[in-house]
C-alpha cells in the first residue's frame, strides 16, 4: 500500500503543526477520537470523552499502576502457569459536566450545533472545545470548555466550563459530577461505536465483582472527597473536586456526596449576553495500601495549593513544562505540515505516557484500558531510546521501576526451575500476568531487552551511579538466567543453544535457537561480564558489596563469557539468510498476497498460524537493528528481503522497525512507506483498535524511525555515528539528542548534515566514519554525497497494510 498521500481530512481536521483540531463532530468516530484527544501526565489520564458524559464508546479515567487482581482460571492447569491476573481500574470520572437549558440536555449527537471546534494543543497540554448550540426552543447558547492534566502538579487536573446566552433568556443548570463508572454502567453507551466484548484478546478483561469498595465520603462547601479500596489488590484511592463558580446572574449552588457519585449542581437564569463559568479543580492520589483517609488529606492539600495558585498560574506552569519538553524533544519534518502535525501528536503522547510516571509505561499509556493496562517490553525497546536521548531523568525512573521488580523476577525464575531472574512478559505489579505462556512467558528475550535499555541509558547519560548501585545487580541476575537456560551441544563446548523460547514474533512460538533471543542474550552475557569488571576497577568496595549481596560465585563471570562466545547464531548457507529459528525454514510459507483476513490472530487458530512461515512483526529484522554491528550490510539486505515478504504487520510494533532497516539497506520507498504506517497508526486508525488507546510503543517507534532510520544514528559503544537516509522528496529533518548532559540539534538535508550544540560545551560525533567535534557557538556542517544505496523493491515485498480510515 502506498501511504504517501495519507493524511487527515483537512476539511474536518485542519492541519496545524502544534494542535490536533476537529471541526466536524461525528458520533461514529467516538472511540478513535476519545483516544486521540486524551490528556494525561504519566500518572493520571483522562480519555477524550465529551464533557456531557453522553454518547461514549468507553469512558475512561486511569491512574498508572492502579489495578485490581483476579484469579486466572486455566481450563487445563499446569505447574508454573500465571495465577494472578491484573487489570487497570477505571477510577471515578471527574470529566462529567452536564448542561441543561430550558430543562433540555445538551447532547452533541442530536443537538443543533454551530461553530464547533475541539482542539488538543501540544504546546500547553490543554483540550479545548467551543460550540454554539441552538436549543429546541430556538435559543443560541455558546459553550466553551477546557481540560488539562497538570505536568507540574502530578495529582492535579483542571477543567473549565462556560455557558453564554447569545440570544433570549433561559433557566440554566450545570451538574458537575465525580462518578464511579467502574462499578456502574456507562450512560448512553453507543453500541455502534463499540467492539464486541470478548472478541479481541488485545482488550482488557471485565470484572464480575465490585472493584472499588467505598471507604469514605467528605463534603465541605463545594469540595468533595471520595475514598475507595480495591476488593482484591488492596490498592487504595482518594479522588476529590472543588468548584469555583462565577456569573453575572444570580445562581444557586448545592453539593452532595454519596458512595459512588458526588455532584455540584448550579442553577441560574441567564439573560441575553450573560455568562455562567465553572472552574473545577480535581485531585487523585493512590497507593498500594495507605489508608484512604490519608490519601484524602493529600487530595485536599493538592486542591488547596492549586486554588491558591489560580487558573492562570497553573496554565503558565503547564506551558513552561511543555516549553522545556519541546526544547529537548522536538523533531521537525521541514516543508510537510501534515506530517509535522502527526509527528508532534506522537511526541506529545510520549510526554503524556511518561512525563510524571513513577511506575512503568502501559501499552496504551493512560488513554485506554487495552491490554489491561499492562507493561511490556515495548517500554524498553520502543519508548526508552526516546527517553534516554531526551529525558534521561524519566529513563532512569523507568529503570528503577524494573529494579524494584527484581525480586518478583527472581521468584518467577525459580518457578520455571531457573536461577537468576526472569522478568514478566506482561505485568503491572511485577508478577507475570500472561495466561497464555506460549506467546507470553516463553518470551524470555524481555530480560535482554531490559538490559539493552539499561546499557544504552548508561552509555548515553553517563549515569554510572545507577549502573553500579542498581543496574549491576540486574546485569548479574539476567546473565545467570541465560547461562542456566542454555546448554552446550552434546560432545561440544563450541555451540551454546537456547531452546523452548518465543521471540518477538508471536506467530511463531516455543522454538529452538530463536535468532533474536540468542543474539540479545549474547549481548546480555557479554555486557554483564564487562560491567562487573568495570565495577571492580572503579569501586572495589561496591564490587565486594554486590558480590556479597547476590552471592556471586567463583567462575560465574567466566561462564557468562564462555556462553556468549559459544552462542549459536542460526544461518542457512543455502539461502544465505539467518533463519528466525532452527526449524523456521522447514515450515510452509504463508502466501500473503491475497490474504484478506487480518489480523490473522482474530481469524485463525494459533495452531494454524504456528505451522507456517508468517510473522506478526519484525523479529530477525529487529535483531539486525539492535545488534547491527554484528551483521554485514549484505546480510542485512538478504534477511530484510526474505522476511519482508512474510511479515503481516499485524503488530503496531513492526512498521517502525521495518522502516529503519529498509532505509539502512537501501529500500528507500519501503522505508518511507513503513514510516508513514507507524506515523498514522492511531490518527488514521489503521489497525482498527485505536479506540482501545494510543499505541504508545509505536509513538516511540516513530521517533526512532526518524532518528535511527532517516537520521542514520547508531550508538554502538556509546559513540554517536550517523549515516543518513533522507527520504526522496523530503527537504530536511531535524531532531535533538542529549549525551552526557550536552544537547545537540541535528539537521539532515539533501546535500549536507549539520550539528549545533544547544546546551553544553561540545560533543563528539561521526558521519560516515569521519570524526567531528561539535563545539558550542558553532554550527558544524558536513557535506553529504547522497543518502545511501537505492534498491528497487522485489516481488512480494511491501506487504499490504490495513486500509487506513481517511476521515
Amino acid at each position: 500500500m502506498d501511504l504517501s498521500d495519507a493524511r487527515l481530512d483537512p476539511d474536518r481536521y485542519p492541519t496545524d503543526p502544534w494542535r490536533l483540531v476537529e471541526v466536524d463532530y461525528r458520533p461514529e468516530e467516538l472511540g478513535r477520537n476519545e483516544t486521540l484527544f486524551s490528556v494525561a501526565n504519566g500518572y493520571v489520564g483522562l480519555r477524550g470523552n465529551l464533557e456531557e458524559g453522553r454518547d461514549a464508546h468507553q469512558h475512561g479515567t486511569f491512574i498508572n499502576g492502579f489495578h485490581e487482581t483476579w484469579e486466572i482460571k486455566h481450563a487445563e492447569d499446569a505447574f508454573g502457569f500465571a495465577r494472578v491476573g491484573q487489570t487497570i481500574v477505571n477510577v471515578p470520572d471527574a470529566k462529567l459536566i452536564k448542561l441543561y437549558v430550558d430543562d433540555e440536555p445538551l447532547l452533541l449527537t442530536y443537538g443543533d450545533l454551530y461553530d464547533y471546534e475541539r482542539s488538543l494543543d501540544f504546546r500547553d497540554g490543554t483540550l479545548r472545545r467551543t460550540l454554539v448550540w441552538r436549543t429546541p426552543s430556538g435559543k443560541r447558547v455558546r459553550v466553551t470548555s477546557s481540560r488539562m492534566v497538570s505536568f507540574e502538579h502530578r495529582h492535579l487536573a483542571l477543567m473549565t466550563f462556560e455557558v453564554e446566552m447569545l440570544d433570549g433568556s433561559a433557566p440554566v443548570v450545570i451538574s458537575s459530577q465525580l462518578l464511579n463508572r467502574q462499578d456502574g454502567e456507562d450512560e448512553y453507551h453507543v453500541p455502534s461505536a463499540a467492539l464486541g466484548e470478548g472478541q479481541d484478546p488485545r482488550q482488557a478483561e471485565r470484572f464480575e465483582h465490585r472493584v472499588l469498595q467505598p471507604q469514605l465520603q467528605r463534603r465541605s462547601g463545594e469540595r468533595v472527597v471520595l475514598g475507595y479500596r480495591c476488593a482484591n489488590s488492596g490498592m487504595t484511592l482518594a479522588c476529590s473536586f472543588h468548584h469555583v463558580v462565577s456569573s453575572d446572574a444570580e445562581v444557586r449552588i448545592s453539593t452532595e456526596a454519596r458512595p459512588d457519585v458526588a455532584k455540584t449542581v448550579i442553577n441560574g437564569a441567564l439573560g441575553e449576553g450573560q455568562k455562567l463559568t465553572l472552574t473545577k479543580y480535581v485531585a487523585y492520589h493512590s497507593s498500594r495500601g495507605v489508608p484512604s483517609s490519608e490519601l484524602a488529606d493529600r487530595c485536599e492539600r493538592t486542591l488547596d495549593r492549586a486554588m491558591n495558585a489560580g487558573v492562570e498560574a497553573l496554565r503558565d506552569q503547564q506551558r513552561a513544562w511543555l516549553d522545556e519538553y519541546w526544547s529537548r524533544s522536538d523533531a521537525e519534518i521541514e516543508g510537510r505540515p501534515e506530517l509535522q502535525q502527526a509527528l508532534r501528536w506522537n511526541l506529545f503522547h510520549l510526554a503524556q505516557a511518561t512525563g510524571r510516571t513513577q511506575e512503568g509505561v502501559a501499552a496504551k499509556g493512560l488513554t485506554g484500558d487495552g491490554y489491561g493496562g499492562h507493561f511490556f517490553w515495548d517500554t524498553e525497546i520502543y519508548v526508552m531510546p526516546f527517553l534516554t536521548y531526551t529525558a534521561p531523568r524519566v529513563a532512569r525512573s523507568l529503570l528503577h521501576f524494573r529494579y524494584r521488580m527484581l525480586d518478583y523476577a527472581r521468584r518467577r525464575a525459580r518457578e520455571l526451575n531457573q536461577v537468576g531472574a526472569l522478568y514478566p512478559w506482561r505485568t503491572i505489579s511485577g508478577e507475570e500476568a500472561s495466561a497464555y505462556y506460549a506467546a507470553g512467558t516463553a518470551q524470555y528475550h524481555i530480560n535482554a531487552d531490559v538490559i539493552y535499555a539499561l546499557d544504552q541509558y548508561v552509555r548515553i547519560s553517563g549515569d554510572r551511579e545507577f549502573l553500579f548501585h542498581e543496574g549491576a545487580e540486574m546485569f548479574v541476575e539476567t546473565a545467570r538466567l541465560w547461562e542456566d537456560l542454555g546448554f552446550y551441544e552434546l560432545g561440544s563446548e563450541e555451540r551454546f543453544h537456547i531452546h523452548g523460547v518465543t521471540g518477538p514474533d508471536e506467530y511463531t512460538t516455543v522454538v529452538n535457537d530463536n535468532l533474536f533471543t540468542n543474539v540479545m542474550a549474547r549481548f546480555n552475557l557479554r555486557r554483564a561480564a564487562e560491567v562487573l569488571h568495570e565495577l571492580d576497577e572503579v569501586d572495589g568496595t561496591q564490587h565486594r558489596l554486590l558480590v556479597k549481596r547476590v552471592g556471586l560465585r567463583d567462575g560465574e563471570i567466566e561462564a557468562w563469557r564462555r556462553a556468549a562466545e559459544a552462542m549459536h547464531v542460526p544461518y542457512d548457507e543455502r539461502q544465505g539468510i539467518h533463519p528466525q529459528d532452527v526449524q523456521f525454514l522447514d515450515r510452509e510459507r504463508w502466501d500473503l498476497s491475497g490474504e484478506t483476513k487480518r489480523p490473522l490472530l482474530l481469524h485463525y487458530h494459533p495452531l494454524v498460524i504456528y505451522r507456517f512461515q508468517v510473522l506478526k512483526q519484525a523479529d530477525v529484522v529487529l535483531a539486525l537493528f539492535l545488534q547491527g554491528e554484528h551483521f554485514t550490510m549484505e546480510e542485512k539486505q538478504r534477511d530484510f528481503e526474505y522476511y519482508d515478504r512474510i511479515t503481516t504487520g499485524d503488530s503496531s510494533l513492526s512498521a517502525c522497525v521495518q522502516s529503519i532497516v529498509a532505509a539502512e539497506v537501501g529500500y528507500a520507498n519501503l522505508g518511507l512507506n513503513y514510516y508513514l504506517a507507524a506515523l498514522w497508526v492511531d490518527l488514521l486508525d489503521t489497525h482498527k483498535n485505536t479506540s482501545d488507546g494510543v499505541h504508545v510503543a509505536s509513538t516511540g517507534g516513530v521517533w526512532s524511525a526518524l532518528v535511527f532510520g532517516f537520521g542514520g544514528l547508531r550508538d554502538w559503544g556509546g559513540v554517536l555515528r550517523f549515516d543518513p537516509r533522507l527520504p526522496q522528496g523530503w527537504d530536511a529533518i531535524s531532531f535533538r539528542l542529549t549525551k552526557l548532559g550536552t544537547r545537540v540539534k541535528v539537521r539532515v538535508a539533501r546535500d549536507e548534515m549539520s550539528f549545533e550544540v544547544e546546551v553544553g560545551e561540545s560533543i563528539e560525533v561521526e558521519v560516515r566514519g569521519e570524526p567531528y567535534t561539535v563545539k558550542a557557538g558553532e554550527v558544524t556542517v558536513v557535506e553529504l554525497d547522497g543518502h545511501g544505496p537505492v534498491l528497487v523493491e522485489k516481488a512480494g515485498m511491501g506487504i499490504d497494510l490495513p486500509e487506513p480510515d481517511r476521515h
